[in-house]
């Protein structure tokens, strides 16, 4: 099952140390996501559950004020008897039950580091993410503005060069 598990810059470094990705909350292509997205086909359903990913990591950004304001999403397949499926909590949510092996990611999905608009659209988008998930229009267009910087495709022997 292909995962994507979001982070920061600062949890990235760790990774790159400890070579695995922390279990936790991630997203993926859920029962609840495919009925949301009946009409579309897996890649556009794993578009959404990157998308997903990416808003988590405004909320862990939120936790580690020191981070940089860059999304980090591991895209990582993983064994589906080491996820639940959590849709309860939010569509395409899943909890990743152990530590993900570096082996396992198959890509990393970033921010450009050196795009200053996308830098301070997340930015902006981290300060307000917790009043866009309590039902902020003003808020949630706020965050929709850095969800309108698409995240950037690296493969995972370039992680050391992304930190």
């Amino acid at each position: 099952m292909r995962v994507y598990l979001p982070s920061t810059l600062t949890a990235a470094r760790a990774v790159l140390r400890d070579r695995t990705v922390p279990a936790g909350t991630a997203f993926a292509v859920t029962p609840a996501l495919r009925e949301w997205y009946s009409q579309s086909d897996t890649e556009e359903m794993e578009f959404a559950a990157l998308q997903n990913a990416a808003r988590a990591c405004l909320r862990l950004l939120d936790a580690d004020p020191d981070a940089p304001p860059r999304r980090f999403v591991f895209a990582a397949d993983v064994e589906e008897k080491g996820v639940r499926v959590r849709d309860d909590l939010e569509r395409g949510a899943v909890e990743v039950l152990g530590p993900v092996p570096l082996a396992s990611v198959r890509a990393v999905h970033t921010d450009d580091p050196a795009d200053s608009e996308a830098q301070a659209a997340v930015r902006a988008a981290v300060d307000a993410v917790l009043e866009a998930d309590l039902g902020s229009d003003d808020a949630a267009f706020v965050v929709d503005g850095a969800e309108g910087f698409e995240l950037l495709w690296f493969a995972t022997q370039e992680l050391a060069d992304l930190l």
